[in-house]
């Protein structure tokens, strides 16, 4: 064999070699641009207990006409009901980032039908941090009060950071007595700002918001920071406080979840417990594939396990064509177990965005 050949040879053996670990997939050795293989454990992918729960078939939900609908937080009220408190805006998809609100919707069961009760928190306009957008929201019952935490911007303020329409996005609390409120801001600023140092990974926004109602008796505030300074990916921290209103400090240890390492990213984390171990909930931005749901585990809620498969991609539980991604896990929890799983997606009856509900199995 000539010298010509077998560098040919070893040029070739060496692209397959690194085709096979590109990207976030170096651990998986999967291809991101093709569909999730049927059979996951031939290339390292672990399906979690969460993901085999799921029904085989799910339904789109708050399908409002005229409206993009996001990120539907599900509880149980006192009345028994099945309340999502979710986002909604006019116009096209990317006008969540300056037109967004909170809305409240009602039903008899999870898969509804819903009756919409209206809007609950809107941008509150002038300087305010949170004048434009009001978005993301996630509650729960803390004690006798509804606690309902969601991000805010204020647009015109980008410029004091690098000019970036998401540079402004912070998380707010506001908490009402009664589930149909009126739901009140316990502070003109956020419960949750950014860190001051650049070179901090949290020092450009803080968003998606999770609450965690620690068995300690804190209240553990994860959110996601996107460390655009340093290596420009996604990560997920967490915050605590003694009180619901804060002041909430953040971790010695954070970011808790970083996948740097694999040049890939995460957001819209929901956190809670089951069987006496954390779980954590949240969209894939390229460990496993874009397009699916990421379930990590843990003993303490600070060390995360490998990722798992959290969910697949919603032609695995609905006949409708395939959309990039689910995002904003949510869980439904009755009695202290997960039910149901509420995401969000594109497309639906008028080819806008809509809520989507998955039961868990027992």
């Amino acid at each position: 064999m000539n010298n010509k050949n077998y560098i040919a040879i070893a040029l070739t053996f060496l692209t397959m070699l690194i085709s096979g670990f590109s990207n976030a997939a170096n651990k998986h050795g999967f291809n991101h641009t093709h569909a999730l293989p049927d059979n996951l454990a031939e290339v390292g992918i672990v399906e979690s207990d969460f993901s085999k729960r799921l029904a085989k078939s799910g339904k789109r939900i708050l399908e409002e006409e005229n409206w993009n609908v996001w990120g539907a937080s599900p509880i149980v009220g006192d009345d028994g009901k099945i309340h999502v408190f979710y986002s909604r805006w006019r116009g096209q998809h990317k006008h969540w980032l300056s037109h967004s609100e909170i809305a409240h919707a009602v039903a008899d069961k999870p898969e509804g039908p819903y009756t919409v009760i209206g809007t609950v928190l809107t941008g509150r306009g002038g300087d305010h941090w949170d004048a434009d957008t009001i978005h993301n929201p996630t509650i729960q019952k803390v004690g006798d009060k509804y606690a309902l935490f969601f991000i805010g911007n204020n647009l015109k303020n980008a410029s004091k950071y690098d000019g970036h329409h998401a540079s402004t996005q912070r998380i707010g609390l506001a908490l009402a007595d009664n589930i149909y409120g009126p739901y009140k801001r316990v502070s003109d600023e956020p419960i949750l700002d950014i860190s001051p140092n650049k070179k901090q990974w949290d020092s450009y926004l803080t968003t998606n918001p999770a609450l965690l109602q620690h068995p300690n008796g804190e209240y553990w505030l994860y959110y996601k920071a996107w460390d655009r300074y340093n290596d420009d990916l996604r990560k997920m921290g967490v915050a605590t406080s003694k009180n619901i209103t804060g002041p909430y400090v953040k971790h010695a240890k954070n970011p808790l979840v970083s996948f740097s390492h694999l040049n890939a990213q995460v957001e819209d984390a929901y956190v809670f417990i089951d069987n006496n171990k954390f779980h954590m909930v949240m969209r894939d931005m390229g460990v496993i594939h874009p397009h699916v749901g990421l379930l990590l585990e843990s003993k303490d809620g600070l060390k995360w396990s490998e990722p798992m498969l959290g969910y697949k991609t919603n032609t695995e539980y609905v006949n409708e064509k395939k959309v990039e991604r689910m995002e904003r896990p949510q869980i439904l929890m009755q009695n202290g177990k997960p039910t149901h799983l509420f995401l969000a997606l594109m497309g639906g009856k008028f080819n806008t965005s809509s809520a989507f509900v998955l039961q868990l199995s027992n």
